[in-house]
């Protein structure tokens, strides 16, 4: 199939195509409505609200996507999503993970899913010790993940972030393991995607904004792109995103 006639017919599939998504709420999640939001009004796709307490997720087949939003849960008491792991719902979330299916956490849920052990390192309080909540850019390192499939690895995305403790850390040897894997999903840079010192607001080894597992299917980013993805909010570049999971769904299952 010519490659422009691909595109027409992947785009036309994409506007009939639905993925089942479930967004779990923890006790102090504040980006859940948002998510909810983007997933159901902007991209048109089925929405489950999970309570944290509760542990079946057996309506999810590993097509589907369990998403972590951001917030504070639990108040971000002892250590960033360090009490929200033990959740009843994350142990369902970690077998679902282990059997394929697709796991999404942003900014508290990416601090959830590395204290689950479902991505490697961990997130620390920022290089400067004060939170941060402003728009910077950020650059695809990678096109081999659900979420990055269709995005320009030439082009900065301009996503918010807010948060105190976003700073990536790993050892040595997990590092490597993440380099040498392509488990990089984004690095924060300058508007004209340049990655330096300069462009890492918190201190992140390698710049890092967002990873993946080895398996490719659990993704964890500090950005926020359920904060752009609208006309309306003079920015649409988190939209690429969740576009390129939702037709990564149907280039393989379509």
């Amino acid at each position: 199939m010519p490659f422009q006639f691909l595109n027409i017919y992947v785009h036309s599939l994409f506007l009939i195509f639905y993925m089942k998504f479930g967004v779990i709420i923890f006790p102090g999640s504040n980006c859940d409505k948002d998510l909810i939001h983007v997933l159901k009004d902007v991209m048109g796709q089925e929405v489950h609200e999970l309570w944290h307490k509760d542990s079946d997720i057996s309506q999810f087949t590993t097509e589907d996507c369990i998403m972590l939003p951001g917030g504070f849960s639990f108040g971000d008491y002892l250590r960033t999503g360090a009490i929200a792991r033990f959740s009843p719902i994350m142990e369902s979330v970690i077998d679902f993970a282990n059997r394929g299916g697709k796991v999404w956490g942003i900014c508290n849920g990416f601090q959830i899913l590395c204290e689950a052990g479902l991505l490697p390192g961990v997130l620390l309080r920022n290089n400067g010790q004060q939170f941060i909540c402003k728009n910077l850019y950020i650059k695809p390192n990678t096109t081999n993940s659900a979420i990055t499939n269709t995005l320009s690895l030439d082009r900065a995305l301009k996503i918010p972030i807010a948060h105190a403790e976003g700073r990536f850390f790993a050892d040595e040897k997990a590092m490597a393991e993440i380099v040498a894997n392509d488990q990089i999903l984004f690095k924060y840079c300058d508007e004209n995607g340049q990655v330096s010192d300069a462009s890492n607001p918190n201190g992140s080894l390698l710049n890092i904004a967002g990873i993946c597992n080895k398996n490719r299917n659990v993704f964890g980013m500090m950005p926020h792109p359920e904060r752009c993805t609208e006309d309306i909010l003079g920015n649409t570049d988190g939209r690429g995103l969740f576009e390129s999971l939702i037709k990564a769904e149907i280039l393989v299952n379509g």
